[in-house]
């Protein structure tokens, strides 16, 4: 079973994550993967039935996704986009602090979908942001800090990333100088 056959068995669709690809390039402006599935590309996969994006403005974004079939709900910062038969959540975040990371990202195929990914320092900013917000559930900041512990497994330069202090569970497994 390929990535994106074992990813569309997950979703329920086969090519939704394809068509947001295709939405967001459509809208024409800079966009990446963040989140969850950035998190994947860069350690060992877990699942979510969540793919997150920085874009850097809005515009033309609603239109796009539901000229590609998909229920748009709109938000001050945020658009989020399914598709009718689909489980995956489309979650864009239109905030000026993602602003530069799309233009930092890399290609990448992520479940067979060419797409741009966030650089992994700005994979770990915007996990720190979460991560330490306290207007997120605590389930939500938990399984954040555990994607920086995941990185920090595969990519060792993760430890210097993350400010001694920030994250006291992070702490427990940085390597004692």
């Amino acid at each position: 079973m390929s990535e994106a056959e074992f990813f569309a068995a997950l979703t329920g669709s086969p090519n939704d994550l394809a068509l947001a690809v295709q939405a967001l390039r459509a809208c024409g402006q800079p966009f990446c993967l963040i989140g969850g599935l950035a998190v994947n590309h860069y350690a060992e996969p877990m699942v979510t039935l969540d793919a997150d994006f920085a874009i850097t403005t809005g515009t033309g974004a609603t239109g796009a996704f539901r000229s590609a079939g998909f229920i748009v709900e709109e938000f001050p910062h945020s658009i989020n986009a399914t598709l009718p038969g689909s489980r995956l959540r489309i979650q864009i975040t239109i905030n000026s602090r993602y602003g530069a990371f799309p233009s930092r990202a890399i290609a990448a195929t992520v479940f067979g979908v060419p797409l741009p990914v966030a650089s992994l320092a700005d994979v770990i900013q915007g996990k720190l942001w979460a991560a330490t917000d306290p207007a997120r559930r605590a389930s939500k900041r938990t399984k954040d800090t555990a994607d920086i512990m995941r990185l920090a497994e595969q990519h060792p330069e993760v430890f210097t990333m993350v400010p001694v202090g920030v994250l006291p569970s992070f702490d427990e497994i940085r390597p004692k100088p």
